[in-house]
């Protein structure tokens, strides 16, 4: 089946099962690997991205969900070389250790600052349900205050 997505803001058309995850079409079909895959039941969200702007676990996503949407990747923040203000954070505050989930962490992030550029510590735990094994819960929240602070 042909899946039309606009990735990172380039076309892409899929020949691709409507069942495939989304995450597989982004990391083997596509070859965009910094998605990563975690659990495979959307608990964890080592594997989020933006659809259509809002963060969404794509290991149980069936791509036929997103034809004709826009999926932005960890690969699609930075722009002309520049980090976004997420990922800047990440650095300035040395949010990950092993790093695995962070890409899904930075996307979850990303998104929540759209919908809230000034989090309460509240919205953080609401919105983010991303698990980070080794624990830089503290760090990432710390992150996120500075950029709101900005």
């Amino acid at each position: 089946m042909a899946i039309t997505l606009t990735v990172n803001g380039q076309r892409q058309v899929l020949d691709i099962e409507s069942d495939t995850p989304l995450l597989w079409a982004i990391r083997e079909t596509l070859g965009l690997t910094g998605t990563k895959f975690g659990c495979g039941i959307s608990a964890c969200g080592a594997c989020t991205v933006h659809l259509n702007g809002k963060a969404v676990r794509s290991c149980t996503l069936p791509v036929s969900l997103a034809d004709g949407g826009e999926v932005t990747t960890i690969e699609g923040l930075a722009h002309d070389g520049i980090l976004s203000a997420v990922q800047q954070a990440w650095i300035t505050h040395q949010v990950p250790q092993c790093g695995y989930c962070q890409s899904g962490m930075i996307m979850a992030v990303s998104a929540l600052l759209k919908e809230h550029p000034q989090p309460t510590d509240e919205e953080i735990d609401a919105s983010l349900t991303n698990i980070c094994r080794c624990g830089t819960f503290v760090r990432v929240r710390r992150a996120i205050h500075a950029i709101a602070e900005g």
